[in-house]
């Protein structure tokens, strides 16, 4: 649909867009809004982005479609007093504790509040005290801040498939949190953090661990190495005024540094050591025909939701630890008898995009003898608070290498962070020498990019290769009931929970608005990167395969897991 509408008595012109929201924003004008989402379904709860029309009516413009010859203001004497109207009740019954708040300066309702001049409020506070839920490893759900927008129930059920939240109650009494008055690590929740990301305000929030790594920092009697996953260097610099995709790995490494970490290491090393591990595990089951399609084990979030919703799955989910574990155990090996030597432990600290990564460092199955492999993860968006505390200034840091012997990774693994850049990786390894490069490209080029499900199909010394990748989780979900049904057949699947990979995963820095383009261009950032790196295949890293040959000698077992 196309045509002309008046947005404050300037001729705008419209071709399909879907709603008059993107109309008006397409044209200049920053309208606000708290539950309005391009990704998720129209819900109209906060009528934020209301306007009135010519005739005098007051719509939604979230959930109007575009008219020919509509004449409409955005900010009109009658639209200026009911959104304040709005904002106003939204703070009588909010959690007004600011400055203990870790969105303060961030908040959508703190900025638009002082955006309309609410400096006072004609409306008594009428807060209800509610529990503050931190049952869950990744998260803490405060509902006192919660202004029911609805945008986590809205990306947990039709995103991610989980509908771990919902609205209970009615009217003013009406509430968000699980059902039947669970905490979050009570329901079939996978840590994805995703809701977190979407919510406007600190109702949803990273469960901050930074104390614990200035403890574990300035502990002498410990060695604190840390490890740096691929899709954090694409996007910590969008805290400090970076463009999303912007690389900033040489700095991360400094600032590491300078917080007090004695060695910092590439997660992208380990991705390497998986590759290679999962691409041998699949050849041979694809050589026997067992437990086929493979199953990707790298992201947690959709390995928990496997375990919740599809048990009898979970031994196709390779053995593989993800790299996070993998690194863990390699480190232990490694320096087992330098801390008898020394007389000190070490500990390890990863910096990950994802929050389901914490729950994931906490599984049993990686906690041997009260020993965790994982000792903490700390989020991309954790690392940012700690550089903003200590003061450090990220534009004028100068740039540090990654420590040896485990700072190298090729670009297979760094691609890692991205959706499909796992599959890329594996087939990498498995077509090298078969086939040649122009070929190659075609083939890579087809998992990659932000469709919902991508496929490939690959010929293997005459034996035929199915492929799919996908991310998103209820787009996994569907996919599964597919291929349970008979009507799609694979024998390598890719998944990641979030959407667009680890480069949006829910211990990410979040843009005001979430964008196909940001997660574009962080996925852009690690292809770039990959395109300079000198080591192109994970096969091809001499400290992979040294590790393989040294460290892990007799031990290789111990780099995969039965979940």
């Amino acid at each position: 649909m196309s045509g002309t509408m008046i947005i404050d008595g300037r001729k705008i012109p419209f071709t399909g867009q879907k709603n008059i929201l993107s109309v008006i924003r397409d044209s200049g004008i920053d309208l606000p809004t708290f539950c309005y989402h391009s990704e998720l379904s129209i819900y109209g709860a906060c009528r934020m982005c209301s306007v009135e029309t010519s005739r005098g009516e007051i719509i939604a413009t979230c959930s109007e479609k575009p008219r020919d010859g509509l004449e409409i203001y955005t900010n009109s004497p009658r639209i200026r007093k009911y959104r304040k109207m709005i904002l106003e009740l939204l703070l009588s019954s909010h959690d007004k504790d600011c400055t203990a708040c870790e969105r303060t300066g961030k908040c959508q309702l703190q900025t638009l509040a002082k955006r309309y001049g609410l400096s006072n409020n004609r409306f008594t506070q009428s807060v209800q005290e509610h529990e503050i839920d931190s049952s869950s490893p990744s998260i803490i759900r405060n509902p006192n801040k919660c202004i029911k927008c609805g945008d986590c129930v809205m990306v947990c059920e039709e995103i991610q498939g989980v509908g771990a939240l919902g609205f209970v109650d009615r009217g003013s009494e009406v509430i968000i949190k699980p059902a039947f008055n669970k905490k979050l690590a009570e329901t079939n929740c996978v840590n994805c953090g995703q809701c977190r990301i979407v919510c406007p305000t600190g109702a949803i929030i990273i469960k901050n661990e930074t104390e614990k790594a200035w403890n574990a920092l300035y502990d002498k009697s410990k060695r604190v190495i840390v490890q740096i996953a691929p899709a954090v260097r694409v996007a910590l610099g969008e805290e400090f005024g970076k463009k999303p995709g912007e690389v900033s790995t040489g700095k991360i490494v400094a600032v590491l540094k300078k917080l007090g970490a004695e060695e910092v290491y590439d997660t992208t090393l380990s991705a390497d050591l998986t590759v290679i591990e999962e691409s041998n595990e699949f050849l041979e089951r694809y050589s026997k025909g067992e437990n086929l399609p493979l199953f990707t084990s790298c992201c947690p979030g959709w390995v928990k939701f496997a375990e919740n919703k599809y048990p009898e799955i979970v031994k196709n989910i390779s053995s593989c630890k993800s790299p996070q574990q993998m690194f863990g155990t390699v480190l232990r090996e490694f320096y087992r008898e330098k801390d008898l030597e020394d007389g000190r432990d070490t500990f390890i600290i990863s910096v990950m995009p994802c929050t389901a990564k914490k729950a994931e460092a906490s599984r049993p199955e990686f906690i041997h003898e009260g020993e965790k492999e994982i000792d903490l993860v700390i989020t991309t968006q954790e690392l940012a608070l700690m550089i903003e505390e200590i003061g450090i200034n990220f534009d004028e840091i100068e740039e540090e290498a990654m420590d040896m012997p485990f700072g190298i990774g090729s670009g297979a693994g760094v691609i890692f962070g991205t959706t499909g850049g796992v599959t890329e990786a594996v087939l990498r390894k498995i077509l090298k020498n078969k086939y040649g490069k122009d070929d190659c490209e075609i083939i890579f080029n087809s998992v990659r990019g932000l469709d919902s499900v991508k496929e490939a199909s690959v010929n293997v010394d005459g034996s035929e290769i199915r492929i799919a990748v996908v991310h998103g989780l209820k787009n996994a979900d569907m996919l599964i009931k597919q291929i349970k049904s008979g009507e799609r057949q694979y024998d390598l699947i890719e998944v990641m929970a979030c959407t667009g990979g680890c480069v949006a995963g829910g211990g990410q820095p979040t843009p005001k608005y979430i964008t196909r383009e940001t997660r574009l261009q962080r996925a852009k950032g690690l292809y770039n990167i990959d395109k300079t790196s000198q080591i192109k295949s994970s096969d091809d890293n001499y400290i992979a395969r040294n590790i393989f040959e040294d460290v892990m000698k007799d031990k290789r077992h111990l780099l995969h897991v039965h979940h």
